[in-house]
This record gives C-alpha cells, sequence and structure tokens, in this order.
C-alpha cells in the first residue's frame, strides 16, 4: 500500500486521503448541473472532458460547518469507483505527503483515525466509507448520478 496520502483542508480542518484513491485535482467547473433529489451538499454534475462528474461538498458531509464555497474556488478531488466518478469539494490542496502512523483507528466513518503530517494532525479518511455516505445524498439511491 503506498503510504502517500493527498492532505486538503476542508471546513476549516486538514483531511487525508490515499494517494491511490484520487484519481485526479481539478478546478471546479460551474456552472453545475442540477441533481434531482439530492442532498444540499450536492453541488450538482460538472462536465470533466466530456464525462459527468458529480460534486459533493466535503465538509457538510462530514459534519462540519461550512462557509459556502463561491462557484469556481476550492478544488474537486475526484474519486473513481465502479466506473462513476464523484467529485469531493475541498478548500485547497495541500500536497501529497507520507502520513505517521493512523492513531485511534475506528473513529467514525468515514474518519479512519487520526495522523500526522509534518507534526501536524491530520484526519485520515476511509475512501469508500466517504463514497458511501455521498451516495446516500443522491434521494437514497445506492449510485451517484
Amino acid at each position: 500500500m503506498d503510504p502517500r496520502h493527498v492532505v486538503f483542508r476542508s471546513g476549516g480542518e486538514r483531511f487525508a486521503l490515499p494517494l491511490e484513491a484520487v484519481s485526479e485535482v481539478v478546478n471546479p467547473q460551474p456552472p453545475y448541473a442540477r441533481v434531482p433529489r439530492a442532498g444540499a451538499s450536492v453541488r450538482g454534475a460538472m462536465n470533466l472532458r466530456g464525462r459527468v462528474v458529480a460534486v459533493v461538498e466535503l465538509a457538510p458531509l462530514l459534519g462540519l460547518a461550512a462557509e459556502s464555497l463561491p462557484d469556481g474556488q476550492g478544488q474537486v478531488l475526484v474519486i473513481d469507483r465502479e466506473r462513476r466518478g464523484l467529485g469531493f469539494l475541498v478548500d485547497g490542496v495541500l500536497g501529497v505527503e507520507p502520513l505517521g502512523p493512523i492513531e485511534r483507528p475506528g473513529e467514525s466513518p468515514p474518519v479512519r483515525g487520526l495522523a500526522s503530517v509534518r507534526e501536524a494532525p491530520v484526519s485520515v479518511l476511509d475512501p469508500d466509507a466517504l463514497c458511501e455516505a455521498a451516495h446516500r445524498l443522491f434521494g437514497g439511491k445506492a449510485e451517484a448520478p
């Protein structure tokens, strides 16, 4: 397993996702297409080089109070699962870093635990649990659009 993680900010907190789970990082591309019956955290769908990617604001999905980013601000972490793209809108990517050991494993999903990056704490997210939580925002369906 690759110990490097994509480290980013969302809702005033620092998070990390395994590098192999993030297929790409892109700038948001509004206007977003509306997604019917989707939760408030769903920004909509964006066209990414001819591919439809649903965009979800990460902070509220994790239960954090987030100032809604203006259209076009922040960055989108794209995670591909089962040939479907799902994008998570974050405040900004800080870099790709190796993590220290994950402590307090078994935190509430999608948080796997806490680690450190350059002696600063970071919450490590489980990409599968994160995608599962996001999929529930789409009208109770098992899949995102």
